[in-house]
């Protein structure tokens, strides 16, 4: 059997359970906007990675992290079973220790940084800024089907670490940050 399965050859696709939904749907907008997010935070990592190995860690941990957020987004909460992977406080935690390490390394800032720098720090922006429409899509969802809080605050809480990140990866480089006066 290939890759293809033509059940979605109609405009719909199966959540995981098994119930079919149009592609359009707001749950399937939401997971596939994480999809794109674990996507972009791959390519952070693949930069990433001849600068350090520990970022790339990081980095590949929040890709699981993203897999099991779009598991959850793509399951009814009626389809949800024991054995499902979750997220748990210490996630966000882990998160929160990575921000404020690297906060200790950088520079104050002074106004607001405009994206680039690097190649590497301008796509670690560009993953911030989809994952702050995920953060949307699933504030969205959120009004009209029960969502884990955790979901969304994970998310909120990975844009901040991408916007942090983006200016580490630009001063290991070397390179120096573009700052907006006000």
């Amino acid at each position: 059997m290939g890759v293809y399965t033509k059940t979605g050859d109609k405009g719909t696709t199966s959540l995981v359970g098994g119930t079919r939904v149009k592609k359009d749907d707001l749950r399937v907008e939401s997971y596939g906007t994480v999809d794109e997010l674990n996507s972009h935070v791959g390519l952070v990592a693949e930069y990433a990675k001849p600068l350090s190995e520990a970022i790339y860690t990081q980095l590949k941990t929040i890709q699981d992290d993203l897999f099991t957020v779009q598991t959850l987004l793509a399951t009814e909460p009626g389809d949800l079973y024991d054995k499902m992977p979750q997220l748990s406080e210490s996630d966000i935690a882990k998160l929160e220790q990575w921000i404020d390490a690297y906060e200790t390394e950088l520079p104050k800032l002074r106004s607001f940084v405009t994206a680039g720098g690097s190649v590497a720090g301008a796509q670690c922006h560009v993953a911030r800024c989809v994952c702050r429409r995920a953060e949307r899509r699933v504030v969205s969802l959120a009004e009209e089907a029960p969502v884990e809080p955790l979901l969304m605050r994970y998310l909120n809480r990975l844009s901040d670490y991408l916007f942090v990140l983006s200016r580490k990866l630009v001063v290991a480089q070397g390179f120096e940050e573009t700052f907006k006066k006000i």
